[in-house]
C-alpha cells in the first residue's frame, strides 16, 4: 500500500505550533491566577476548562463563529491582517490550541501551587525582582508538573478531530492531519489506509505516555533519595 506521509507532517506541525503557544499561554495565565484572588475568578477558570467537558463539535462550532467569514473575530483578522482561520492550516492550529489548553493550565497551576511559598519570600528578602524570582526559584521548582503539562497538550493536539474537523475542513495536503485522515479514509472504505495511520497514531501516543510516566518516575526516585 502506497500511502501518503502528508497527514503525519502536518499532525507533527500542528501539535508543536499549538503546544509551543499553549505552553506559553498556559503558564503565564496559571502564574497570574495562582497569585490573584478577585471576584469572579473560579467562573473565569471554569470558562478556562470548558474544553474538556464539552464535545469537539461544540468547541469547534463556537470556534466556527468566532473565526468564520462574518464572525468577529475572522472579519478583524481578515480585514487587519489578511488571515485567513477556516479551512487551513491556521485553523487546525487555533483548534488545537483550544482544545490542548486546559490540560497545560491545570498542569501549570498545580505546579506553582506546589512551589513551597517560604521559598519566594526569601528571595525577595534578599531583594530579587520579580521576574528574577520566577526563572530562578518559581520556574525550576515547577518544572516536571509544566513538562508534564506540555507533552499532555502535544498529544491532545497529536489527536484532536472535532474541532479541527469543523474550522480547517478537511483539504487533502493542507488540513488533513493523521484522525481527519483516518475518518475519510473509513468513510470511504480504505481501512488499510485507515489502520496504517491509527497504528501510527497509537504508536505516537503510546511513546509519549510512556516516556511522561518514565520520566515521573524518575523524578519521584530522585526525590525520595533527596529526603
Amino acid at each position: 500500500m502506497e500511502t501518503n506521509l502528508t497527514p503525519l507532517l502536518l499532525s507533527l506541525q500542528v501539535a508543536a505550533l499549538s503546544t509551543s503557544i499553549v505552553f506559553v499561554i498556559g503558564i503565564t495565565l496559571a502564574r497570574f491566577m495562582t497569585r490573584r484572588h478577585f471576584f469572579g475568578k473560579h467562573v473565569l477558570e471554569s470558562f478556562f476548562l470548558l474544553p474538556l467537558v464539552l464535545p469537539p463539535t461544540v468547541v469547534g462550532f463556537g470556534l466556527l463563529l468566532l473565526f468564520g467569514k462574518n464572525g468577529f473575530l475572522g472579519k478583524l483578522l481578515d480585514q487587519w491582517f489578511g488571515i485567513t482561520v477556516v479551512f487551513t492550516l491556521t485553523g487546525a492550529v487555533t483548534a488545537s490550541i483550544v482544545v490542548s489548553f486546559p490540560l497545560m493550565y491545570q498542569s501549570a497551576v498545580a505546579a506553582f501551587t506546589s512551589v513551597d511559598r517560604r521559598l519566594e519570600d526569601a528571595a525577595r528578602t534578599m531583594g530579587a525582582s520579580e521576574w528574577r524570582l520566577f526563572w530562578t526559584v518559581v520556574f525550576p521548582l515547577a518544572w516536571p508538573g509544566l513538562l508534564a503539562g506540555f507533552v499532555l497538550s502535544f498529544a491532545r493536539g497529536l489527536g484532536e478531530f472535532g474541532a479541527t474537523l469543523m474550522l480547517a475542513g478537511y483539504l487533502p495536503g493542507r488540513t488533513d492531519t493523521i484522525p481527519v485522515a483516518i475518518y475519510f479514509a473509513v468513510e470511504s472504505g480504505q481501512m488499510e489506509k485507515a489502520m496504517f495511520w491509527v497504528i501510527i497514531i497509537v504508536a505516537l501516543g503510546m511513546s509519549t505516555t510512556l516516556w511522561l510516566n518514565w520520566w515521573s518516575r524518575r523524578n519521584l526516585r530522585r526525590y525520595a533519595n533527596q529526603k
